[in-house]
């Protein structure tokens, strides 16, 4: 999202409200978008927010949000997840009176491995309903997510598809595996995202236990980072495992450049915007078939899309991999191909007509 907003800014006054983390600055810019943050007090950690803090985001939000509208006018309003952030995108749509793109990406409408899921509560799958409904234009990133408007919510309507996108890596990165502490000659994968239940991280270690000598780079951490470690020490695999945590992007860049393979064992993707950062680095992706990333990713182009679960695929797919050093570059170069189309200045440019539809459509009168 702050990609996007960066390439809207290029040709638009764009401003992004937000909620205020750990000691980032309450207004500040961001290349040229206008960033405010409203603080919500029980806001602890930089990458993940709690219930509280996102409760107290909506009327914060709103308060703050109206403050904003009274210094400037705003043609239009991009509203992302339906939750926690779709009642304030809505509350100021009306307030305003201007249109809202409500945008949803996936976990808020569908997430498996959370009791807290909207599609689990009666009560919460009919307040995102509403929202759907009484959004000026609804985009999904992935077909996925699109067909759980109407298959979870029942909301019969248009919904645009627009794929997320992703910054233009740096073409200079090089990485030699050593800095991994990994030898040259050795296959490697690489993974990359939070180390939640939902991403089944702990498959990938017996992945890793199933192709001796290989090596396996995890880039993030998260509750079950404790797991993964756990059993890599049972499996006798942990010397050939490096938990790399959270880094810099030019580090997790130079875990992409030193790996052969991306490897996601997760159980469901809104999208999987890694999967596009992996291939923008010539990586073969191996994954299973649940989510959005089966919009652009497909057994033989990308490397093997794996029935959920189907554990001894997923090795023999990689194994195929590590076995065929021609068909691993093949594969790679494709994906360095296909994922031109999903750099973040197509997305924005997509987001720019569904934008100027939103607009047209609105009453003179309204706007």
């Amino acid at each position: 999202m702050a990609a996007m907003a960066r390439s809207l800014a290029e040709r638009h006054d764009v401003t992004v409200l937000t909620s205020q983390a750990v000691d980032l600055p309450y207004e500040g810019m961001d290349a040229n978008v206008k960033v405010v943050r409203v603080p919500v007090f029980f806001r602890k950690a930089l990458a993940t927010a709690n219930f509280p803090s996102m409760a107290a985001y909506l009327p914060m939000g709103l308060w703050r949000g109206l403050q904003l509208g009274r210094k400037q006018r705003f043609d239009i309003i991009n509203t992302h997840f339906a939750v926690p952030s779709g009642p304030l995108g809505d509350w100021l749509s009306r307030r305003m009176g201007i249109p809202n793109i409500l945008s949803v990406h996936g976990g808020d409408l569908y997430d498996p491995s959370k009791k807290s899921s909207p599609h689990r509560h009666a009560f919460l799958r009919r307040a995102v309903a509403r929202l759907l409904v009484k959004a000026d234009g609804v985009v999904a990133q992935s077909r996925d997510t699109a067909n759980n408007v109407e298959k979870i919510y029942g909301v019969d309507r248009k919904v645009d598809l627009i794929p997320l996108g992703i910054d233009r890596p740096p073409q200079n990165i090089r990485a030699q595996r050593s800095e991994f502490d990994i030898p040259e000659n050795a296959f490697v994968m690489v993974t990359a995202g939070r180390i939640v239940p939902r991403k089944a991280s702990t498959q990938l270690v017996d992945t890793l236990a199933a192709l001796p000598d290989a090596f396996l780079l995890v880039v993030g951490d998260g509750p079950e980072a404790a797991a993964v470690k756990q059993k890599a020490m049972e499996l006798g695999v942990y010397n050939r495992l490096r938990m790399l945590g959270y880094v810099t992007d030019e580090v997790k860049y130079k875990a992409y450049s030193a790996a052969h393979v991306f490897v996601s064992t997760a159980q469901h993707e809104g999208f999987g915007l890694v999967f596009l950062e992996a291939m923008s680095f010539g990586l073969p992706v191996v994954c299973y078939n649940r989510g959005g990333q089966t919009d652009f990713l497909s057994t033989p182009d990308t490397g093997f899309v794996i029935q959920l679960n189907d554990q001894a695929a997923f090795n023999e797919a990689v194994r195929a991999l590590r076995d065929s050093p021609e068909r691993c570059q093949a594969v790679g170069r494709h994906n360095l191909d296909k994922v031109e189309d999903y750099f973040i200045e197509r997305c924005a440019e997509r987001y720019e007509r569904v934008f100027s539809d939103a607009l047209a459509a609105r009453p003179a009168e309204q706007q």
